[in-house]
């Protein structure tokens, strides 16, 4: 489609291949396809590729984030001017759908999400380093249903290749697509991927205005201030990055961000509900301060009650809340050295439920199954532990000193220690790689099969114990 509008927009075209390595021969095979179709329509290509499944073990994270992590370092390479100020893209173009933005809004919904959830895939995405923008990842087919695609190619008699593992119902995409959107459109809305993609063009109109607000409130009502032990020139303290790259040009008037947050009382209990709570989640995700829904309620309520001088209220990584007669303030933990950084962490697992674990990066979900049911089929059986087998209630919580694990398929328990050097797991992902605790025996560790005895067997029901990205949660 570029290739016939390319007079049209009078851009230069050429491919972008990134081999995540995931599918052994199929992957190889999906290459030189791309890289065939370059040279069929002589356009220069530019390919790269990872050992994606090897990485993700390394970072601490789930192979579709990393791979799309890998992707977009690779783009942002392609548009990174170099010292005479030249780079070899300006834009890099994704085909996603329609379809995809549906997929991807309806996910959210059922894992819970708020208004920046909903906006689901963005049209335009920048490409930054250093803070600096240096291109854009832009989705031109967004308003486009995947059927028309397909239409378009079998018109033009042009071959695709499609990634087998899309059909693989153990991911939830998958079943989304070929399970939930095919029943919302058949028994409620036929038109409903449009409506989810119209939900998404609200969302992000919203999210606009919210984010132009709270620009508004830093330096006015949201202040920034060097907490009192790194006010002695201290070598190496841990930055904490904002996420917010809307903001980061403002915030660094204010110097590196290890700092306590002050917030105007008056001006915070004065504003209706949705001010308020934007005003605490954004101060979070600027100090890297993971705050669930339940964490910025809290809060509020800290906040809207007086209390004895002194009192505090703890929030995650160590971070505390004091409330002032006239302000509330944040208070950064003491990052002078590694060793102080809280890394202990305990969380409830209900059963069937799930625990967001903001130190790992992971959400821990805990479900049940009838064994031979559609959903077991679709999974290892890897993935399965006899119900009877977890005795006490169930915690996540990061492992610790002389903690033991039996993974199937080993002939004794190993101290978690050394499964986790075994799989590279190293730094503050190590720190806090997350167990599950029935009782006092660990029944999960994130990454590897539960023990042969825990496994079911001839039995009506099994329990699923997965973990997901936070971010897609």
């Amino acid at each position: 489609m570029l290739l016939e509008l390319r007079p049209e927009l009078g851009v230069v075209l050429s491919v972008v291949h990134f081999n995540h390595k995931l599918r052994s021969q199929e992957s190889e095979e999906d290459e030189a396809f791309v890289a065939q179709l370059a040279r069929e329509h002589k356009l220069e290509l530019h390919r790269a590729g990872a050992e994606v499944r090897t990485e993700a073990s390394t970072r601490g994270r789930s192979i579709e984030t990393t791979a799309r992590e890998l992707r977009y370092e690779f783009f942002q390479q392609l548009v990174t001017p170099d010292n005479e100020g030249r780079s070899q893209l300006d834009k890099v173009a994704t085909a996603h759908t329609l379809d995809d933005q549906a997929e991807t809004v309806l996910m959210r919904v059922l894992r819970g999400t708020g208004t920046r959830g909903l906006a689901g895939i963005y049209p335009v995405v920048d490409l930054e380093d250093a803070d600096e923008v240096v291109g854009e990842v832009v989705r031109p087919l967004l308003e486009v249903r995947r059927r028309e695609l397909v239409a378009f190619l079998n018109d033009i008699g042009q071959p695709w290749r499609e990634d087998s593992s899309n059909r693989d119902t153990k991911f939830t995409r998958n079943r989304v697509r070929s399970l939930l959107l095919p029943l919302l459109e058949r028994e409620f809305n036929p038109g409903v991927a449009a409506s989810l993609n119209e939900l998404a063009d609200i969302a992000r109109a919203e999210e606009d205005y919210w984010q132009n607000e709270i620009t508004g409130w830093m330096g006015t009502a949201i202040h920034w201030s060097e907490p009192e032990w790194a006010r002695s020139g201290q070598q190496g303290l841990v930055q904490l990055q904002p996420s917010n790259p809307k903001l980061q040009e403002r915030l660094r008037e204010h110097g590196p961000l290890v700092m306590n947050v002050t917030v105007d009382l008056l001006w915070l209990l004065s504003e209706p509900l949705a001010v308020q709570r934007r005003a605490i989640k954004a101060i979070g995700e600027l100090a890297g301060l993971p705050l669930e829904f339940k964490h910025v309620e809290e809060t509020l309520h800290f906040a809207s009650e007086e209390h004895d001088s002194g009192k505090r209220l703890s929030l995650p990584l160590g971070w505390s809340l004091v409330r002032e007669p006239a302000a509330l303030t944040f208070l950064t933990p003491d990052l002078r050295s590694q060793e102080r950084i809280p890394s202990d962490y305990e969380y409830s697992l209900p059963l069937p439920g799930r625990a967001i674990v903001p130190e790992a990066g992971v959400v821990v979900e805990a479900l049940r199954f009838g064994l031979g049911s559609e959903t077991t089929m679709n999974y290892d059986s890897g993935h399965f532990w006899n119900p009877s087998q977890l005795t006490g209630r169930l915690v996540v919580r990061n492992w610790r000193p002389g903690d033991r694990f039996w993974p199937a398929h080993t002939k004794s328990p190993k101290k978690v220690k050394e499964l986790l050097q075994e799989m590279h797991i190293s730094g503050s992902a190590r720190r806090t790689w997350p167990v599950v605790v029935s009782g006092e025996e660990i029944v999960w560790l994130r990454g590897f099969p539960p023990p042969a005895t825990h496994k079911p067997q001839n039995l009506r029901e099994a329990v699923m114990i997965r973990d997901l990205p936070i971010e897609e949660h």
